[in-house]
């Protein structure tokens, strides 16, 4: 194994050394720019006009720089903003020009949280308390679709975070207008003191999807996005309301139908009505409160098949809002091999089998400013069928220091509830993790952490931990990955992809914007190490890849195309069967191969492939993966999805399997606040399929009606098992 982690040193070396020492990365601004909010003498309709006589003496803001299809030079599409206010709003005014107007828009479909890379986007980004780690986004499209986003350190995202906000737009011939007004009572930010002006950083950006051209203001370098606060410029002439302890409650009432068969046989059904809701409490500028009464997840995005060939268990995302809501502010929150806090765990029964069990309530603190962020997570589970009740808690300290710095603790605690008639006693389980960010510099970042758990079950005690270090430039990236777990970390409230190992990934790739190749945007060419031993005992060799890409392109349009392969060394010595195909103890040494390519994603019909193949264990695996998407208008986008595996003389018995997993979907919109949108996927594998489907209607902002179907079946064309079920429900938002 040293050749390998001595060629992965080498090719480092060569990607390092093939570029320009210029970097084309500059400093944030010693004096940041200054623009200036307008205060409004009149009314402001919010209708994407633009046409009030307040907007005609709000001083524009043009000089936007571009980041992409290249750094500097001349915008094709240039943007204007300008900013109004009053004593409730804060209002934007867009225009952003097209030189082919209403016939230049490119986007995808009308779903709020939209994505970001397939469609024309502008989007604003505030930092009212200057923590220069933190912002809040409100972004839009030419249709007019919403989403909100909170991020912390230009790492970590979070989209399911939603403020009341409202947005309308209108396409012209020469390009569209948008306009915002984001009530101050959504945005957290200190009391105003006498005599000194109130100050926010502020970015902007957009995205010209048909040319691929990015623009931000002020300027920030391409190999960071408009999130990377400290190049923020100064939002000046702002007369704020003191803010105050407003409080935002969302009731909800629904109707759930369930029945479970077997064959013919009805095993279980319930009619079952249910109230509750959530409130949200604005305590001081830097405090929010949120509390959640008898939890409902009914319009939650359902989880999609995998077949699963790999050796680590697979890491499913959250998809609960109320838990997704501030979710970057936890230790390990952007990791997917380990996780001291993982909120899926919560909702689940404490048994072998575990199933969803009912959430009675829960409560969300979090206290921030620019010098710390104080956070606790608080949850009561309710009892069900041979599974105890169940208390979980969170608490999370992070310390700033310098521009870009901080350090952190969190403590988990989760305790199940003993039960005298099934001979279960209480028991607990705790973890305490330490963690931080380092940035000597705005290319080069290190996260760590380090936790322990501990059982008062099994009264074992573990150690999980990451380290990252990474230096990103216009021209390259450089980074090294390492993260450990001992075989007795359980966090009973986190997520382990495998316990007893250490994993080593150095790696990296160039940035090469070829002037000669005016096709090509960017060519990302580089290489990856993955190795795995024993955390117990580090001689105990696991397994090993070199992931090696010479072509990893995109093309000026954003379409990609990527020829790598891989290298694997494999040690199995315990029980492993993927997918049932039991493997023999030993070593394997083989090579997969990989082609993919995907179309120009913001077309009205695109499509993407890839080829995976090569040498499997002792047998060969073929993997073809392929999808549709067909939006011929944003309210209508058909998609079609399939995945093929064929395996051949694999394992201990030399067996063959073929999977296939087909999926559709289809959503309809009549605007981005009424959808309608079906999912379908069938897996030959297990010979189950599913239906979702789900009707939204935002009837007034953040206040929903949903119906929602659900139907899964396990051998579909005579089905042994059926789970079914129909969801009705309402919620009311009401903010004071």
């Amino acid at each position: 194994m040293r050749k390998i982690l001595l060629l992965n040193i080498l090719l480092l070396y060569f990607i390092s050394n093939a570029q320009e020492k210029e970097t084309d990365n500059f400093p944030p601004p010693e004096v940041p720019l200054e623009i200036q909010a307008i205060r409004a003498i009149n009314p402001v309709k919010i209708d994407g006009v633009l046409n009030e006589v307040d907007w005609q003496s709000a001083q524009p803001t043009t000089d936007f720089f571009r980041v992409e299809p290249v750094q500097g030079g001349t915008i094709k599409n240039p943007t204007e903003v300008q900013i109004l206010y009053d004593d409730k709003n804060l209002y934007f005014g867009i225009f952003a020009a097209d030189s082919l107007g209403k016939k230049g828009v490119r986007i995808q479909d009308l779903s709020r949280d939209f994505n970001g890379q397939e469609n024309d986007v502008f989007g604003i980004q505030i930092d009212a308390q200057n923590t220069k780690q933190y912002a809040v986004s409100f972004q839009t499209t030419p249709y007019g679709n919403q989403q909100d986003v909170q991020n912390f350190n230009d790492t970590n995202r979070d989209e399911d975070w939603n403020a009341l906000w409202r947005v309308r737009t209108q396409r012209t011939d020469q390009g569209y207008f948008a306009e915002f007004a984001i009530p101050f009572k959504s945005i957290r930010y200190d009391k105003p003191v006498a005599g000194i002006p109130v100050e926010w950083g502020i970015t902007f950006f957009r995205l010209a999807r048909r040319d691929y051209e990015k623009t931000v203001f002020p300027a920030i370098p391409q190999s960071f996005s408009e999130n990377r606060m400290t190049y923020a410029a100064k939002l000046t002439g702002l007369e704020v309301p003191p803010p105050s302890a407003n409080i935002r409650i969302e009731p909800y009432a629904l109707y759930q139908f369930d029945e479970n068969k077997a064959g013919n046989m009805l095993t279980s059904k319930l009619n079952q009505p249910k109230v509750g809701g959530d409130v949200k409490w604005a305590i001081n500028p830097n405090a929010v409160l949120d509390l959640t009464i008898n939890t409902d997840f009914a319009q939650a995005d359902v989880d999609q098949a995998v077949n699963n060939l790999e050796r680590f268990n697979i890491f499913f995302p959250e998809r609960r809002q109320f838990f997704l809501e501030n979710s970057g502010i936890w230790a390990g929150s952007n990791s997917s091999f380990v996780r001291p806090f993982f909120s899926r765990t919560i909702g689940l029964s404490n048994s072998f089998n575990a199933t969803p069990a009912p959430l009675d309530a829960g409560a969300r603190y979090t206290d921030r400013d620019e010098n710390r962020t104080l956070a606790a997570l608080v949850v009561r589970q309710r009892e069900i069928d041979n599974s105890p009740g169940s208390t979980f808690g969170v608490a999370r300290y992070t310390k700033n220091y310098g521009e870009e710095n901080n350090f952190g603790a969190m403590l988990t605690y989760r305790r199940d509830d003993g039960i005298s008639e099934l001979n279960l006693n209480s028991t607990n389980n705790t973890t305490l993790t330490l963690d931080g960010l380092i940035r000597p510099k705005s290319e080069l970042s290190i996260n760590y952490f380090l936790s322990a758990s501990t059982d008062s079950e099994t009264k074992d005690k573990g150690f999980a931990g990451q380290f990252f270090i990474g230096n990103t430039t216009n021209k390259y990236y450089l980074g090294y990955l390492n993260n450990f777990v001992s075989k007795d970390y359980a966090p009973d409230m986190g997520f382990v992809s495998q316990n007893d190992v250490m994993y080593h990934s150095p790696g990296g790739y160039a940035i090469i914007r070829p002037k000669k190749l005016p096709f090509i945007r960017r060519w990302d060419p580089g290489a990856f190490v993955n190795y795995y031993h024993d955390f117990e005992n580090f001689g105990n060799f696991q397994q090993a890849s070199i992931y090696i890409f010479p072509i990893f392109t995109w093309f000026k349009d954003n379409s990609f195309v990527e020829a790598s392969f891989t290298p694997t060394w494999q040690n199995i010595n315990f029980d492993f069967a993927p997918l049932g195909l039991e493997i023999d103890s030993g070593t394997y040494n083989y090579t997969r191969y990989l082609l993919r390519y995907n179309t120009d994603r913001s077309k009205k019909f695109s499509g993407s492939i890839s080829y995976d193949f090569g040498n499997f264990y002792n047998g060969t695996r073929i993997t073809v993966t392929g999808g549709l998407r067909y939006a011929p208008v944003p309210h209508i986008a058909l998609t079609a999805d399939y995945e093929h595996n064929n395996i051949n003389a694999l394992g201990t018995f030399q067996e063959y399997l073929d999977t296939d997993l087909y999926t559709a979907s289809l959503r309809l919109a009549l605007n981005p606040r009424v959808q309608l949108s079906t999912f379908y996927q069938y897996n030959s594998f297990d010979q189950q399929g599913r239906w979702n489907v789900r009707f939204s209607w935002e009837y007034m902002p953040l206040s929903f009606i949903y119906l929602v179907f659900n139907d899964t079946q396990t051998n579909v064309f005579d089905p042994i098992q059926q789970s079914t079920q129909f969801i009705s429900k309402i919620t009311f938002l009401k903010q004071f």
